[in-house]
């Protein structure tokens, strides 16, 4: 994939930056693969807003993607990688030899008329999803299972791999993007390869209307508002926020403040935590 930039003909296209790539936008996808997506603007089953600037943006339909990969031992074959509207990665559609179409996150190097397949014997190659205890130490994997059985929860975005660090007893060590180390029991499965779409991050918004068609609404600075709506707003003319710390606009601490829970049921598959910024 490569990046594209444009003549600075308005000051939205100066800045602006694009990706140019083969991949399919199939803005429907298989019928039996889609499903509507509901917009609810950030708001819960009670209608109260709980994510804030969310709203608008360009319709989409919701692609169904394997993340469990429970077809074992069926060989498949890559009919097409496609563009999903609802991550940063890639999506391949695979075709089994049963007839089956399912999609799948498209790793780097995956190409049409490639074959995959699930397997505990499976080799070694991108694309095919085995058990972490037949991946050796050093490849690059993605698509984790946490829970036997579960499917994939983890390193899922675009560009991202963890590596196989090593083994002690059924526990395997795994190296996450964000520099952790964390332990894993090696009947779960993973997928050999790294994730598409590395230059994901790299692309420039380059104005706001581009960021309201993905579904963004404007941001207010807390500074910006009244007593009443935020802990930092009110005062005269430009001031500051007038305390020790930054809060949220319930009053709670932000910026910088660890808010990860004390006795987190996922700390005991932790063996080193990721590097400080």
């Amino acid at each position: 994939m490569a990046i594209k930039s444009f003549k600075p003909t308005t000051p939205g296209r100066r800045q602006m930056t694009v990706l140019v790539s083969d991949v399919s936008k199939n803005p429907k996808g298989p019928k039996k693969l889609t499903k509507r997506l509901k917009q609810h603007a950030g708001r819960n089953h009670r209608g109260k807003i709980t994510s804030y600037h969310r709203g608008g943006g360009s319709k989409r339909k919701y692609r169904i993607i394997d993340f469990k990969g429970d077809k074992i031992d069926i060989p498949a074959t890559v009919t097409s990688i496609e563009y999903d509207p609802n991550r940063t990665a890639n999506i391949a559609l695979l075709t089994y030899t049963d007839g089956e179409k399912r999609y799948i996150i498209a790793p780097i190097g995956l190409k049409v008329g490639d074959k995959v397949i699930n397997s505990a014997q499976a080799e070694l190659k991108t694309g095919n999803r085995l058990q972490l205890s037949k991946i050796p130490t050093g490849f690059n994997i993605h698509n984790i299972e946490l829970n036997i059985g579960r499917g994939g929860q983890i390193v899922r975005s675009a560009g991202t791999s963890a590596q196989v660090l090593g083994r002690d007893h059924n526990l395997v060590q795994i190296k996450l993007p964000s520099s952790s180390i964390i332990t894993v029991d090696e009947h779960c499965m993973a997928t050999i390869g790294e994730v598409s779409n590395p230059d994901h991050s790299n692309v420039k918004i380059g104005k706001a209307g581009r960021n309201r068609w993905m579904g963004r609404r404007p941001k207010v600075r807390g500074k910006a508002k009244n007593p009443c709506d935020h802990p930092h707003g009110g005062g005269e003319g430009g001031s500051s926020i007038g305390m020790k710390y930054p809060k949220t606009p319930w009053g709670a601490h932000a910026l910088g403040v660890k808010t990860r829970k004390i006795k987190k049921y996922s700390d005991k598959r932790i063996i080193k935590s990721r590097k400080k910024k």
